[in-house]
């Protein structure tokens, strides 16, 4: 069955660093567009950078650019979210997706970060 497990969730202090890890099976993930997302409380589930099933193209929300990077190992069926810089906003729960154009859509339990002093 398919699986997307994280880790590297925590807490973390402004202006720190986390690196999240999202393993995947249970599919090709060398075919799969990978994507994080997170979700504040009080709010909508936004879409905070995704990468192309070969790691050619990535896209980031402004609010992360310059301070987020995501990257992936296809042969370790993995994909990376190296946080720096973080900031009390970025806290939330922290979803690994994995998607092969808009017909097969996998998402992973979650995993928080908390921002604080």
């Amino acid at each position: 069955q398919v699986q997307l497990v994280e880790s590297g969730g925590g807490l973390v202090q402004p202006g720190g660093s986390l690196r999240l890890s999202c393993a995947a099976s249970g599919f090709t993930f060398s075919n799969y567009a990978m994507s994080w997302y997170r979700q504040a409380p009080g709010k909508e589930r936004e879409v905070v950078t995704t990468i192309s099933s070969t790691g050619g193209s990535t896209t980031y929300a402004d609010s992360v650019k310059g301070r987020f990077t995501i990257s992936r190992d296809n042969a370790k069926n993995t994909v990376y979210l190296q946080m720096n810089s973080l900031k009390p906003e970025d806290a939330g729960v922290y979803y690994c997706r994995a998607n092969w154009r808009r017909a097969y859509v996998y998402w992973g339990q979650g995993t928080q970060v908390t921002v604080s002093s």
